[in-house]
């Protein structure tokens, strides 16, 4: 047997290729899709205030694709599905423990969620509601704070549980919810059968649901409520986020050619039928973009193409993705404020209104979803517990709290035991030193008599306290 501490293989030996991977073991640009998908929901719910009953009342064709804020829905419960999977698939397909992931996702997406509710129903409240949609009651704080939107938001058949929509964005949330009760048992027909299978069967449960919706009231219910279309694109996402164990020679594929290659005939039908066919058949156009959308993530996972993962991880997608969940989750009581109590009826609706609400609710967005994330966001993905996390706290409070050293100004040094003058603070000063005057050296001995001071300098400091 060869030491290879001796002699070491030969440097042109083929290396494994590196995943894309950051120090967290993330794959490297899926934070910058997030933000960009973030940034798409805003643009989307802005230009719906522009336009308003679009495509009754037409957009200009630079504006038109802007109505299709669903795709970034959709993006959004992928990338759970392949970000969620990537422990699972370099481990067996196997969670270490079940409690532990449901406590990481529910300390990872419930802090910020219930924050947003509340900060949704002030707005709500306090500031302005939208003007045609049901005032969120006390139903609204149960009904959304246990994530049952789906099932009782707007009325359930207008029975005792109707309740009105404190943000109009949360209904994705639950969705997303339920698809993490979901993941153990996909996970189980992985390891079972395999991630192939485990896909097909979701989707043909789906496709039966959408087929057989038009003609069974209760299915019909569940498609408008449930929308069990998410379920096949989430499982897609985890389909992909195989692709981090897989062989070479499957990573190796040109993934980014077949994701173009599924996203043509998607983009060609929904130009061909129109953007009215387009949002009335949502459930078929989410399924016909699920390939597009896996081997599109499996392209980024290994790294290709270069140009974009070098984008996706620039600066501003990657800070932008960095508060997504924020943006998602607190832009709509900003966007309803600001539309309906600043701009509508102030300024020429269509394009002009479109430009003003961007040049004010993007910035406005972004920026209070920074604050936002650095509250009740960012600290609860550092400290993975209530006691790390009241560790922080109560440390970076004392670190406010603290009192520094006295800045004194003049030329005394602080506080010391010798005798002198007090400075601000009530300690003693002491003179400091002579300063060597320009132009003479400072004696290596006891210092001689007092040196008058030169041209270029002071004998000694300022004797001011």
């Amino acid at each position: 047997m060869t030491d290879t501490r001796a002699r070491p293989p030969p440097t042109t030996a083929p290396a494994a290729p590196a995943m894309a991977t950051t120090r967290a073991g993330r794959v490297v640009g899926l934070d910058g899709i997030r933000g960009l998908a973030a940034l798409f929901v805003v643009l989307n719910h802005i230009f719906e205030r522009a336009w308003p009953g679009y495509p009754a009342n037409p957009a200009p064709f630079w504006a038109a694709w802007m109505v299709y804020g669903r795709f970034a829905v959709i993006i959004f419960i992928a990338l759970s599905g392949f970000s969620l999977g990537l422990g699972p698939a370099r481990s067996g397909w196997r969670f270490k423990s079940i409690a532990a992931y449901a406590h990481r996702r529910a300390w990872r997406i419930l802090p910020p969620y219930w924050a947003a509710l509340g900060f949704s129903l002030v707005m709500t409240w306090c500031v302005l509601a939208q003007p045609g949609w049901p005032v969120p009651n006390g139903k609204s704080v149960v009904v959304y704070g246990f994530l049952t939107q789906d099932a009782f938001s707007q009325g359930h058949n207008g029975g005792f549980w109707s309740a009105g929509s404190p943000n109009r964005a949360f209904w994705s949330i639950a969705i997303e919810v339920q698809l993490y009760v979901l993941l153990p048992l996909l996970l189980l027909l992985v390891r079972r059968v395999s991630a192939r299978a485990m896909v097909g069967l979701v989707a043909a449960i789906v496709v039966t649901i959408g087929l057989l919706g038009p003609h069974v009231a209760l299915m019909n219910s569940a498609l408008a409520r449930f929308t069990p279309d998410l379920a096949v694109l989430f499982a897609v996402g985890l389909l992909a986020a195989g692709i981090v164990s897989a062989a070479e020679r499957t990573r190796s594929r040109p993934w980014a050619g077949y994701a173009l290659a599924a996203t043509v005939p998607v983009i060609a039908l929904m130009v061909v039928k129109g953007s009215t066919w387009s949002t009335l058949n949502l459930f078929w156009l989410d399924l016909a973009w699920a390939p597009a959308i896996g081997c599109l993530l499996a392209a980024i996972a290994t790294s290709r193409p270069r140009p974009v993962v070098r984008f996706l991880d620039s600066r501003l997608p990657r800070s932008l993705g960095s508060c997504s969940y924020s943006l998602y989750l607190t832009h709509m009581p900003i966007v309803i404020a600001v539309s309906y109590g600043l701009v509508l009826g102030r300024v020429a609706t269509g394009t002009p209104t479109f430009f003003v609400l961007a040049a004010i609710l993007l910035p406005l967005t972004v920026c209070f979803a920074r604050l936002f994330a650095a509250v009740f966001e960012l600290p609860f993905q550092r400290h993975r517990g209530w006691m790390p996390l009241r560790q922080a706290m109560s440390a970076r409070l004392r670190q406010l709290w603290r009192p520094g050293p006295a800045v004194v100004p003049g030329r005394w040094r602080g506080a010391s035991r010798a005798s002198g003058p007090r400075n601000q603070a009530g300690g003693r000063c002491r003179r400091a030193r002579p300063w060597p005057v320009a132009g003479r050296a400072r004696p290596a001995s006891r210092p001689g008599p007092p040196v008058p001071p030169g041209p270029g300098g002071s004998a000694t400091r300022s004797q001011s306290c």
